[in-house]
């Protein structure tokens, strides 16, 4: 039996799957691993281009925009495609994912990211596990002590990232980026825990479409009803590159990419992409933004990853004795 660790020609072809040159040809396994490590990469960036984009408008309308371009790109294909629109029922719960993963849960973290830097906002993001166990905790659900332990490290690593930056909660800019953030976080956890009790058995592409564009037309209401708003006309080419690239890096191709993978990959291996997305915005936020990057940061984004792990692998081995 060939010792693979030893075998670079093995580490090689293992790699290999991933080449975007040869996918194609490859199965579906492939192809789902594939997209997966897009999924890790590139909603990683869409924090950056987040902090790029409110830069020019605020978040709410940045947002809004967002979704109502990615959203007019899915029902114009579907619709021209000859795709059934919902019915009935249906309707409940693309409205109501709409509100909780759309309106509240991205306008909510671009929002954030006005005040706060985008790799805050990607550790911040990635706590969302966290909120499903808390909820289970409230429902009366029994919880396994190393979800429980998980639970802990989170919220811990959490702490450790605030303490440098306690002098900035004395500015009320950064405790509302800090609420907001932390907010969104909730609301997909609970638009998660719906999808898993009501998702209903529609196009789930053309879902994301029509969720994108009823959360798109509310955000646009609140952001002109409150006055916060910027003219569009006059944005600089930069706003409309980072638009460009949160509709169709963010909106369209990772969206696909991730539905995807979850449909062909265990949920288990799926859920990689939330340990991966806030290391590559704390890393190139960096790089790029010159972001602040501390060992405060780098431990407790750790201990945080750490903590969001342990309950997303506790519950996949609870699933695993289920069967």
């Amino acid at each position: 039996m060939p010792n693979h660790q030893n075998n670079p020609g093995a580490s090689f072809k293992r790699l290999a799957v991933l080449n975007p040159l040869t996918i194609r040809k490859k199965g579906s396994r492939a192809k789902a691993t594939f997209a997966l490590a897009w999924v890790c990469f590139f909603w990683g960036t869409t924090w950056l281009a987040s902090k790029k984009g409110v830069q020019y408008l605020p978040g709410i309308q940045l947002s809004a925009i967002r979704q109502f371009i990615g959203g007019s790109l899915y029902i114009i294909y579907f619709t021209a495609t000859k795709h059934p629109w919902p019915k009935g029922r249906q309707w409940i719960t693309i409205v109501v994912l709409s509100f909780l993963n759309f309106m509240l849960s991205n306008g909510l973290s671009t929002w954030g990211v006005e005040y706060i830097s985008s790799g805050l906002g990607a550790i911040i993001g990635a706590i969302f596990p966290l909120w499903i166990v808390l909820i289970g905790l409230f429902g009366g659900e029994r919880m396994p002590l190393r979800a429980i332990l998980g639970l802990i490290m989170g919220f811990g690593g959490i702490c450790i990232i605030f303490y440098d930056h306690l002098k900035d909660f004395l500015v009320p800019d950064f405790r509302l980026g800090i609420a907001v953030s932390v907010i969104a976080t909730m609301s997909w956890a609970l638009g998660s825990l719906y999808t898993k009790k009501h998702a209903a058995n529609f196009n789930p592409y053309f879902s994301l479409g029509l969720q994108m564009m009823i959360s798109s037309l509310a955000l646009l209401t609140v952001s002109y009803g409150i006055g916060n708003t910027k003219p569009i006309s006059s944005m600089p080419w930069q706003g409309w590159a980072a638009i460009g690239y949160l509709v169709v890096i963010g909106s369209v191709l990772t969206f696909i990419a991730y539905i995807y993978s979850l449909q062909r990959l265990p949920t288990s291996l799926a859920s990689l992409y939330a340990y991966i997305n806030p290391i590559v915005a704390v890393l190139l936020g960096a790089l790029l933004f010159d972001e602040k990057l501390s060992s405060y940061i780098a431990i407790g984004g750790v201990v945080t990853i750490a903590g969001v792990y342990l309950v997303n692998d506790t519950f996949r081995r609870q699933a695993l004795q289920q069967k």
